[in-house]
């Protein structure tokens, strides 16, 4: 029978046991369990042998014997006093050593023994005798249970879970299955399914002659095939050999617990001597991968529908499915921790240096490349390493970005470690030091570093995870676009099958080894003149990449964005490296040095980069026009789907710079049209970066065909933050409830999200057909998806490894939306 949640709370208060509840204790041996509202919001432990009396001890040993019968009666005792009373359950164990010997079967002698000595243990930590009636024992406990669930304690930990402070419990008093008794009878556990593939398959464990939360070396898996119980360490037969029937029952039992409750549910189960009796049924723990499979299957089989299948994949799990990951079994030496930049897992050497990635990505030898802090010159060597781990750097720091894009794993921020670059050592806050060569894992997933190499579960990108992506495609209305900065990346992106490309950061082309000579060249020029020059080798470059990248993306949009950063970031740092460069270019060494301090600014992000850079050195933005445009034309002549490039001018603040640039881009773009004897279509933009540009949407609208929000730079800029020093603190800040989460993380909707509805409203007032889109890293994040969708946007873009889960985010969000539920979600 069940108490109501009403009749647990009035127990808690004073209130009377129910007479039927009394009346059935009387009747033999029985078990007290909870029954949240929400399982997740936990509950006090069952209590069980409730009953154990003189009167019930003769029963039990007519019926299982006696020794049988006194475990049953001292396990009642010991778990009464413990729960109800408070007993503390080291001076049960402290008897239990006394009188009976480890590993082997108990005798009579050794647990009557036990029994008096715990029954006067009862006594003396009580201060009265244990009580012989079975229904104040069973008043007694479900009194205890009722307090437990109102303690504060447990109240702090169910609202941290999401429980309202009123939730109820509930409590269920069942007959108690004889699982001590002869012959095959214990507990176990059946499911239907794998709780680490998803897959069909009987699972689960059996131990003879056990109770409730019993462990033992020698647990019976269900089937000789059915091993996900811990692996026994001693040779027994599987269940189904032991009792068939049974587990046929169970099998049919945990089917229709799966088709009642529409999800996948393990049945908990007792034996005595061979009969089933059915305990409880809960949904299969599973992994994230488990999860998909099982989501995908219940609906295939119609047991619930794929737009529910859909609603109960956390997006974010997907992650699991698209990196290589560490085996959840795999033992873990962390030695170091930070932000976990980047999802997925790598083993490799350790490295220090860019280029000592690259020499051993030529030899075939996988690397985990660590730095103080990446910039642009270390692109090649993320790219040749497996795993990038930096000491400092926070969600959107340049190696936080770059990994992301490319795939890779990254733990940034992982101020503890120290870094000795002449040394050539890293050393853990304990006191380890780990030596240039040595063998490390980056967990990116976590955010962890480790020494050595454990075992790793390689990434599954088809199956129910190509499945549900396509359920999802077919319901979201928002568009999924990736940023990629080239060809390689676009080529993954369409692998993921994105709707086109809404960022293509041009200076990552530079980056090249021949281009950053060039480029280096080209900043270097004291006059027009030279620059032109270098630009004029530059542009076949820039050209063939635009080609490549329009071939790969074919009948889809591409946003290209023109040059953004600073110049003084193509330039070396160190002193001695611009003197090499100086002697490589057979340039004065005074002219390179006062050349890279006349670009060195004191706050480069707020400086001269982007639109800025555009107008102030016009041939650099016309070149680039030029190379996009010529591809363009060269791709159309024989693609069926024409490309229309989309070209975006960063960093705006103003309109007037918009008009400016747009009047010399539809120059360049005339003049090649007219050289080419070709026509050819295009659209221009603005990324929105600046608060300025946000609250002047309206004016930019009427000079551009779309927007999109750069929302790493738009959150700097609205918070005042630098991004790659943000790290250094967010965790504090977020830890003490200052920022709920890191905005570079999950969009703010409070300041940066009222900024983009902001623009968005005055934006499409001035032109209506302005197409919005969101291509910040935040273009990844599930909840800014959702606001994405919400405010009307026409698209996100975000990293090629992130785009699944921006498809499953955007389903999500149509499905909310198109029920009305959005708001309760």
């Amino acid at each position: 029978m069940a108490l109501s949640f009403a009749c647990v709370a009035s127990l808690a208060a004073g209130g009377p046991m129910p007479e039927l509840a009394l009346g059935l204790a009387r009747g033999g041996l029985l078990a007290l369990r909870p029954s949240p509202e929400e399982r997740a919001w936990g509950g006090p432990s069952a209590i069980l042998n409730l009953g154990a009396c003189a009167q019930s001890l003769d029963r039990l040993t007519a019926r299982v014997g006696v020794v049988a019968a006194l475990r049953f009666h001292v396990r009642g005792i010991a778990g009464f006093a413990q729960t109800v009373h408070g007993v503390e359950p080291e001076e049960i164990e402290a008897l239990t050593r006394r009188h009976l010997r480890a590993g082997a079967e108990p005798d009579e002698a050794g647990l009557r023994a036990l029994l008096a000595d715990v029954e006067a243990l009862y006594a003396d930590a009580v201060g009265e005798p244990w009580p012989e009636d079975p229904g104040e024992q069973l008043e007694a406990a479900a009194r205890a249970m009722a307090r437990a669930w109102r303690a504060p304690s447990a109240r702090i930990l169910r609202q941290a879970k999401g429980a309202p402070e009123d939730a109820g419990l509930g409590l269920v008093v069942q007959r108690l299955a004889l699982s001590l008794a002869p012959g095959v009878s214990g507990c176990g556990s059946l499911q239907l399914v794998s709780g680490r593939t998803g897959a069909p398959e009987i699972a689960g464990g059996f131990i003879l002659r056990s109770q409730g939360l019993d462990t033992s070396p020698s647990t019976h898996p269900l089937t000789r095939a059915g091993r996900e119980a811990p692996a026994p360490t001693l040779d027994v037969p599987p269940l189904d050999e032991l009792a068939p029937a049974a587990v046929e029952r169970l099998a049919a039992a945990a089917a229709t617990a799966t088709a009642g409750f529409r999800d996948a549910h393990l049945v908990e189960f007792a034996l005595e001597a061979g009969e089933p009796v059915l305990i409880d049924s809960v949904p299969v723990r599973r992994n994230a991968r488990a999860a998909v499979r099982i989501a995908v299957d219940l609906a295939n089989a119609g047991v619930i529908g794929r737009d529910e299948a859909l609603l109960r994949i956390e997006p974010r799990s997907l992650i699991e499915h698209l990196h290589p990951q560490i085996d959840p079994t795999a033992l873990r030496d962390v030695f170091g921790s930070g932000l976990a930049a980047s999802p997925g897992a790598a083993t490799g050497r350790l490295v220090l240096s860019s280029e000592a990635a690259m020499t051993a990505a030529a030899q075939g030898e996988p690397t985990i490349l660590a730095r103080v802090e990446t910039g642009p010159e270390d692109i090649r060597g993320m790219h040749a390493a497996l795993g990038v781990l930096t000491l400092r750097g926070g969600m959107s720091s340049h190696a936080a970005v770059i990994a992301r894009g490319i795939g890779v794993p990254c733990v940034v921020g992982a101020g503890d470690l120290r870094l000795d670059p002449v040394a050539r050592t890293l050393t853990s806050p304990d006191g380890r030091t780990f030596r240039e060569g040595a063998l490390l894992t980056l967990d990116g997933t976590r955010g962890e570093v480790l020494a050595g190499a454990p075992a790793m579960i390689a990434p599954e990108l088809g199956g129910a995870f190509s499945e549900l992506l396509d359920w999802a495609d077919a319901v979201r209305d928002l568009g999924v676009r990736a940023n990629a900065d080239t060809p390689a990346e676009a080529r993954m992106a369409r692998d993921f099958r994105v709707d086109g490309l809404g960022l293509c950061r041009t200076e990552h082309m530079f980056f090249d080894h021949e281009r950053l000579t060039v480029m280096r060249e080209m900043i270097l020029a004291d006059t027009a003149a030279g620059r032109l020059a270098a630009l004029d080798r530059l542009l076949p470059m820039q050209r063939a990449d635009f080609v490549e990248l329009f071939e790969i993306m074919h009948g889809l949009p591409v946003v290209i964005r023109l040059l953004d950063p600073p110049l003084h970031e193509f330039l070396p740092r160190e002193s001695e490296d611009l003197h090499a460069l100086a002697l490589a270019m057979g340039l004065p060494v005074d002219q390179v040095m006062a050349r890279a301090r006349a670009l060195r600014e004191v706050n480069p992000m707020l400086g001269m980069r982007g639109v800025r850079l555009g107008l102030v050195m016009p041939e650099i933005y016309e070149m680039q026009a030029r190379a996009i445009f010529e591809a363009a034309i060269a791709v159309n002549r024989d693609a069926k789907a024409p490309v229309v490039p989309e070209v975006m001018i960063p960093l705006v603040s103003a309109n007037h710079e918009v008009v400016i640039a747009k009047a010399r881009i539809d120059a360049v773009a005339a003049a090649v049209q007219a050289e080419l004897g070709a026509t050819l279509d295009f659209r221009l933009g603005v990324m929105v970066e600046t608060p300025r540009a946000a609250l002047r949407a309206g004016d930019l609208a009427l000079s551009a065909a779309f927007l999109s929000f750069g929302t790493n730079d738009l959150t700097q800029m609205t918070y005042g933050l630098s991004r790659d020093d943000a790290g250094r603190f967010m965790r504090d800040y977020v830890s003490r409830g200052v920022f709920t989460e890191d905005p570079f993380h999950t969009l703010d909707l409070e300041g940066v999200g009222e900024l983009m509805l902001i623009a968005a409203k005055r934006g499409r007032a001035g032109n209506p057909d302005l197409v919005l889109g969101l291509c910040g890293e935040h273009g990844g994040d599930p909840s800014s998806v959702r606001f994405c969708k919400v405010a009307g946007f026409d698209y996100v873009s975000c990293s090629p490894f992130r785009v699944p889960i921006a498809r499953l985010a955007a389903a999500q969000a149509s499905l909310l939306t198109r029920d009305g539920a959005d708001g309760g979600r």
